[in-house]
């Protein structure tokens, strides 16, 4: 059994143990018996059906793409700034991580108040993106390899020359590795932004809906399509990096 099978049979065991816990915990009550059973909550999901998900489902998942484009754009753009101006450094790590290290949920309301409609959702999403690929990419980048640098400076190629075809080259898998980390994390700062209010559709309002009517089967079910949407955010982001592999010389894991 091949690598790439062996953590296929292990995600799929996983999952599977997951369930029968979930099952498990359900039937002995456990919690005063506010756990629904997986049948029951995959029924419910059901019931409610594509008109409830679909409009919630894709509203959540714009912000959070819109997020993950702005913030890891941000990212990546200052990461390639703090190479070719390395007394910025200093300064950049900083606004890194106090990005990651500032209570966003506290900023949410600020930005909330200002700007309104979607844009604490989108904003979140940007932030929770921020920090992983910055870092990341950074590391990629220093990662280049001293031989290659060498030779294109031996032929006459200045800074940009050598971050085009050495450095943005040895940088893809670092990179991608954090946008894998990156698009899960989008998803989550969306739907922590639709929990402030100010908007009337999304996961995280659907959610706080169901909570507010102690509609406990469709509370899970909507935590399972957030579940769902980071996930499809991660495939999307390993298809990528495996279908950049011939580029990176090495598939980006994470």
């Amino acid at each position: 059994m091949n690598g790439r099978a062996g953590r296929g049979l292990s995600g799929a065991i996983g999952v599977v143990a997951l369930i029968v816990l979930w099952w498990l915990l359900a039937e002995l009550k456990v919690a005063g018996g506010t756990i629904p059973g997986p049948w029951t909550v995959l029924h419910t999901m059901y019931t409610d059906g594509w008109g409830l998900y679909g409009p919630n489902f894709r509203i959540t998942a714009l912000g959070a793409l819109k997020g993950f484009v702005w913030g890891n754009v941000l990212a990546i753009g200052l990461a390639v700034l703090v190479l070719l101006v390395p007394p910025i450094e200093s300064l950049a790590t900083q606004l890194a991580i106090l990005s990651y290290c500032t209570p966003l949920l506290a900023l949410g309301p600020i930005i909330l108040v200002v700007f309104g409609g979607r844009t604490p959702t989108v904003f979140l999403a940007g932030m929770y993106c921020f920090f992983t690929t910055m870092v990341g990419t950074v590391a990629g980048l220093r990662s280049a390899d001293r031989t290659s640098l060498d030779l294109v400076r031996a032929y006459g190629g200045g800074r940009w020359q050598r971050l085009w075809r050495v450095q943005l080259i040895a940088a893809l898998p670092n990179t991608l590795a954090a946008l894998k980390i990156a698009a899960p994390s989008a998803v989550l700062g969306a739907i922590l932004g639709e929990y402030l209010g100010g908007v009337d559709t999304g996961i995280g309002v659907a959610l706080t809906a169901a909570q507010n009517s102690y509609n406990v089967p469709r509370t899970w079910g909507m935590a399972l399509a957030a579940a769902a949407l980071a996930g499809v955010g991660y495939l999307l982001v390993s298809l990528l990096a495996r279908a950049l592999r011939p580029w990176t010389g090495a598939e980006a894991r994470a």
